[in-house]
């Protein structure tokens, strides 16, 4: 069928109608006129993918990865790299007017970052093809659960983006080459570090083949036979503790390999010194971060605050977040655990007051913590979101319902080459 392209819709597909059906199509811009093939169709809507451009858009560009047509890793190398974050920046207004019902809302100029060889966390997929006798290491195809055939990686951290092909080899030469679905990537500024699930138990001669290519290599390579607290190492000398820099704040982190931090550390720099200059706290400032992780936020914060409180739902991330306070010798923030989708209201942190607040939640957003604001106190709130749409239907409540106004908002350039939208927006209340 041939579609014009009316538009973006929330994550980055284009919006045609064809024979009166909304049709969302992955590859499109908007302004084209294309040939597509349906992959879905719905009673209301359907799916489909570009077989042809008949006309392009202007923000088209041809993908710096040959993979990009089969690989699922990236779904934005189609788009010219330095117009990307304005597409997003479309995508969080749209999202901001249609769903939140805000309008007149003052853009802040994006955060811009590096746009290749950015990522330091992935996790990618292995699959043991048995009738090619070889291992494919990648990211799933789009659209698809077959793991993608590739050699390298534009976005990957460099120390990895190259080892594909010798990794494969590397489980294709186990014993256990068809029982690993997974290698978990992790690198901080010094150490990287790869997890491989291994669904049956590794021989000696696994381990030892294991613990020479990561010596060979400089990885530390772990295997993760279960849940995510059985990491075992396969050399005595490999790190399980990784470590970045906030240089700007005098601040060291320590981080697991599967513990959440930000793919992008320039970006999270950046979007740290971002965070501090909105809240502006000061010295008699009491200041809430929810959903604080090990405290990337959090003890930046605590260098202008007086007092600063941490609250995530991970048991394993507050208590890192809590050895990062004591690794910078920071003593005025506290942790504590907390389911943030549930009734909290009995907790001791709760019962205090708090002028400002973070907000930085996952997809499906902070829509049961909002209620708490109001009760706190809070006057300046900043609201970091991975999605678009439930930050816009958090704006929503925070403005409609709980008396605040939307000062400004803004977007980074977290993840370049994929159409997630890493916002922030600010919030005051009078």
């Amino acid at each position: 069928m041939d579609a014009e392209i009316e538009g973006f819709c929330h994550d980055g597909r284009g919006l045609a109608h064809i024979d009166g059906r909304v049709t969302f199509v992955d590859g499109a811009l908007p302004g084209e006129r294309v040939e597509v093939l349906y992959t879905a169709l719905k009673r209301d809507f359907a799916e489909a993918n570009v077989v042809r451009v008949l006309e392009a858009s202007a923000l088209r560009c041809e993908p710096k990865c040959e993979y990009f047509a089969r690989c699922g890793g990236c779904s934005f190398q189609h788009v010219d790299p330095k117009r990307q974050i304005e597409v997003k920046q479309g995508i969080l207004e749209q999202q901001l007017r249609r769903i939140g019902h805000l309008e007149n809302i003052s853009f802040w100029p994006p955060i811009r970052g590096p746009v290749w060889a950015y990522r330091r966390k992935a996790r990618l997929g292995v699959k043991y093809v048995a009738k090619k006798q070889r291992v494919l290491v990648g990211f799933r195809e789009k659209a698809a659960r077959l793991i993608a055939d590739i050699e390298h990686c534009e976005v990957l951290h460099p120390r990895v983006a190259t080892r594909l092909p010798e990794i494969a080899e590397l489980i294709n030469s186990l014993s256990i080459r068809d029982r690993i679905p997974q290698i978990e990537v992790a690198v901080g500024d010094c150490d990287c570090v790869l997890v491989f699930r291994n669904l049956s138990e590794a021989s000696a001669g696994d381990r030892l083949l294991l613990r020479d290519f990561g010596r060979s290599h400089d990885f530390s390579v772990f295997l993760q036979p279960n849940g995510p607290d059985s990491l075992v190492a396969v050399d005595e000398c490999a790190t399980r503790t990784l470590s970045y820099a906030l240089p700007g704040h005098d601040l060291q982190f320590q981080f697991e390999p599967l513990h959440f931090t930000q793919v992008n550390i320039e970006i999270n720099r950046r979007m740290v010194d971002r965070v501090i200059q909105l809240l502006e706290p000061g010295p008699c400032d009491r200041v809430i971060d929810l959903f604080c992780g090990i405290g990337n936020f959090t003890l930046p914060i605590s260098r202008h605050a007086q007092r600063v409180v941490g609250i995530e739902g991970s048991r394993e991330l507050i208590a890192q977040a809590r050895k990062n306070a004591g690794i910078n010798r920071i003593d005025n923030v506290r942790f504590w655990r907390a389911d943030l989708t549930a009734d909290i209201a009995s907790e001791a942190w709760c019962k205090d007051s708090y002028r400002l607040a973070l907000l930085d939640p996952s997809r499906a957003g902070a829509q049961e913590i909002l209620q708490y604001l109001p009760r706190w106190g809070v006057r300046r709130l900043v609201y970091i979101s991975c999605n678009p749409s439930t930050l816009a239907r958090d704006a929503a409540l925070l403005t409609g319902t709980f008396g605040y106004r939307i000062q400004g908002a803004g977007v980074m350039d977290m993840f370049p080459q994929t159409s997630h939208v890493e916002s922030i927006a600010l919030f005051e209340k009078d």
